[in-house]
Order: structure tokens, then sequence, then C-alpha cells
């Protein structure tokens, strides 16, 4: 196991030949199945025991259909399954300490080398009927299935699915299937020793695409506009083989009227500005490689004729960002409630006397990943059940929030918003690939001719 482990990150530290020098290695696609093959095995092995066993489960069943896949049977999918194939019904089962997780498949395939095939049609047509058999034989006190009013991502099962389980099973054990929602958002939200040690290159390869995108490679001051520079960016992504969970956005904050506010700044913005010289900048920006995903909000100033970095004033405001984010990560206490780290985070804000707004959520799976909130843009008095979730160990967030400033010069507020991926281990929170301290420029300056 770990000589398949340092084969990875040999792989994915080797140099690139033929890429642009501004991106890291990109795996082609037959390195990358095995990477999250190697992941899959390594996870099942180490977090899925973990979780179950801290949630009181000891037999978690996933059912899903083809092209209605629970969210979270797709994570364990193979690298080479696009979805789940005809009725797809995933077993873990936890024999007891010391012992080692059993995992089925009871459908007509094994679903990779993980899940080995449990059901033979032949002797028993009915899936269903050969599922109660095997629950019945393994005896489990607890049977989890995806079911949450409050959790998306552990609310997978379908009415039907469920309904059609609770039915199969003999009387004595169907008060014996429980909610496994905390079982679904372990399984997501924790980190492996294996992807952490890639995770640092995934977060890199977008910064440095932002990094691209938000230079004199893309942007013409006067002639490119905000939307522009959003569509460069889709199409480099797809350019370098990756995808991305969301579309990017770029936003202009400049000496104007227009105020900031929330809903401008999430879903009002205006589009197709023209970028000026003297203009702050914003993207929003994520993407996803090898099953895990980013979230980086960042911010350029672009250069006015004469000037060879960025007013003082909008470095002094960017510092104010850096400083809300070293409050907020200040209070990352393992097993403290998502409300509480934000209610100590705004109190010390106040008590600096920033005016800041905090909505960071976990990263990992899915961008808006399973685990612990840290406050809502809308919500920042705290969110019901989401955040008093406890956070954990070995868990990934994407540090989310913005510092307000009055700009006399412009006379009026501007918003820092930054975001950047960090990684908690129980104690200490690192950032994943660093994060930004200073503002970028456009264009970038020379180096002196000698």
């Amino acid at each position: 196991m770990r000589f398949g482990y340092f084969l990875i990150i040999i792989v994915l530290s080797s140099a690139a030949l033929a890429q642009n020098p501004y991106v890291p290695k990109i795996l082609p696609m037959r390195e990358r199945a095995r990477v999250i093959d190697h992941w899959m095995q390594h996870r099942v092995d180490t977090v899925l025991p973990k979780v179950m066993r801290r949630s009181g489960i000891d037999m978690w069943i996933l059912i899903s259909r083809e092209y209605n896949e629970d969210p979270v049977l797709k994570t364990f999918l193979p690298s080479t399954w696009q979805t789940a194939r005809r009725l797809t019904i995933l077993v873990a089962y936890d024999p007891g300490e010391g012992k080692k997780l059993e995992t089925f498949a009871m459908a007509r395939y094994g679903v990779g080398k993980v899940f080995k095939k449990a059901w033979d049609k032949e002797k028993e047509p009915d899936q269903w009927k050969a599922l109660a058999e095997m629950i019945v034989a393994k005896n489990p006190k607890k049977i989890g299935v995806n079911r949450s009013p409050d959790f998306a991502l552990g609310d997978g099962i379908s009415s039907s699915h469920y309904d059609r389980l609770v039915e199969v099973l003999p009387e004595n054990m169907k008060d014996r299937v429980t909610n496994a929602q905390n079982v679904a958002i372990g399984w997501l939200e924790t980190r492996s020793e294996p992807e952490m040690a890639v995770y640092p290159h995934i977060v890199r390869i977008a910064k440095q695409i932002i990094a691209e995108g938000f230079s004199e490679k893309v942007i013409h001051p006067g002639i490119t506009t905000t939307d522009d520079v959003v569509w460069w960016y889709r199409d480099r992504i797809r350019e370098l083989s990756l995808t991305t969970w969301f579309h990017p956005s770029v936003s202009i904050q400049r000496k104007d009227p227009e105020s900031f506010e929330h809903l401008r700044a999430f879903s009002d913005r205006p589009e197709n500005q023209v970028i000026l010289p003297g203009d702050l900048l914003h993207v929003d920006f994520g993407i996803t490689y090898l099953r895990l995903n980013t979230d980086t909000q960042q911010h350029a100033y672009v250069l006015k004729p004469g000037e060879k970095d960025a007013p003082s004033y909008l470095k002094e405001a960017f510092k104010r960002g850096n400083r809300v984010q070293d409050i907020l990560t200040s209070n990352f206490k393992r097993l403290r409630s998502g409300n509480e780290i934000l209610s100590r985070s705004l109190a010390q804000c106040k008590a600096e006397r920033i005016k800041c707004s905090i909505y960071t959520h976990p990263i990992g799976m899915h961008g808006h990943a399973a685990g612990t909130t840290i406050g809502l843009w809308d919500q920042q008095g705290g969110v019901p059940i989401q955040g008093d979730y406890p956070l954990y160990e070995d868990t990934a967030h994407s540090i989310e929030l913005n510092a307000a400033t009055y700009i006399k010069e412009w006379d009026k507020e501007i918003r820092i918003m930054l975001e950047e991926d960090a990684f908690f281990d129980g104690e200490n929170v690192r950032y994943i690939d660093g994060r930004q301290t200073e503002l970028m420029v456009i264009p970038r300056p020379l180096p002196p001719n000698n």
C-alpha cells in the first residue's frame, strides 16, 4: 500500500514536457484512473471503518439506479464507471473492532475491485430477496441508509428504494433501519493521507489558471471585458482536460457610485463590463480533478499609466481580509460547531473594528461539500442544523469571507472577498497551497534592464 502511495506522488511530481509552463503537471486519463482507484481502496480500508464506528452503524447500504445515483454512491464507483448500472446496491458491513470491513455489490456486476459481486441471479432471481438474506445472515445491530431531512448529500436513497428495503426485511429487523447521515457526511468530508499529498498540486493548478487569466496574456485594459475573461477561463479549463463544478465569475470594484451588496456579488453582477486601468478585479473560480474540487477567490489590480504597484489604500484593505482569515482559522477547534466558530470569529472581528462577513464551507468530493457550515452570507447569526454539526479532524474547508473597508479616495466602501482552500488536521489549519497575501497587478512588472 505504501509503495503504491509513493508511486503516485512520483508520477504527479514528474516534469511535464509539453504542457504550458503556467500550469503544473496534469495526468492523462489512464493515470488519473489508477490514482482514483488506489485512493478508493485506501479510503475504504482506513476512512470508512472510522466513520461507521464513530456513528454506531455496523451495516451501511447504498442503493441507486442508473442515472439516478445517490451522490455518495457515485463516490464509490470505480474510475471507469460514469454511472451506476441497472439497480446497484452496495453493502459495507463491520464485523467488529480489529476486523476488516466486508464490502459487497448486491448487483449483477462487481463494482470495481472494492465491492465484490454477491448476487447470483441464477440461484436467486429476486435481487431484493437476496439482499434481505444477506442482511439476515450478517445480523447487524443498525442498518444505515442515506436518508436525511437536513443534509442533501446524506439524503440519497429514493423513497421507493427505502420502502422496498423495509418491505423485504423480516419484522424483527425493520426497526434496525436508521439514518446513516453521519456516515455519509463522515465518508465525504474526511480526507485521506494520499489525497492530501496530492491536493496541494490540484489547488496549485487552479491558482495558476487564475493567475494566467489575470495577466496581460488575457486582459487588454480598455478592450477586454469581464465576460471575456470568464469564458477564457472556461475554455482554458477544457483545454487542459479538466472540468469545473461551477461557472467562474469576474467582477469589478472601481471609483464609481456602485456599492457592494451580496445579491449583486452572487447573482446580480453586471456582465460584460470593460476592464479599465485602476480597476480592482475579483475572480471566483474552481476546478474538478481526480474527483477533488477547488474553490478560490482572489483579487488583481489593473495598473494606471505610470503606476508600478497597487495603491496603498487597496493594499491596506487587502490586509484586513487576510486578518479575518487569521481570526477565523484561529477558532477552528475539534468538535466545535460551525455556529460557535462563526460567533467567536465575528465577535473577534467586531472587537478589532473589522466589518466582515463569513460564509465558509467544506470542500472535497463536492464543491459545497459535506461537513459543518460556518455561516452563510445571509445567515450571519448561525445556520441551524448544518452549522450545529461538529468540526472533525482531517477535513478540508474553503475559507470564504469578506472584509469591508471605506476607501476615502473612492468615496465608497469596498469588499475584499477572499476564498482559499485549507486543511484542518485536528489541531492546526494550513492552507493547502498557501493563500494570496498581495494583490496581483496587471500587467506584471518587467524585470529591470541591465
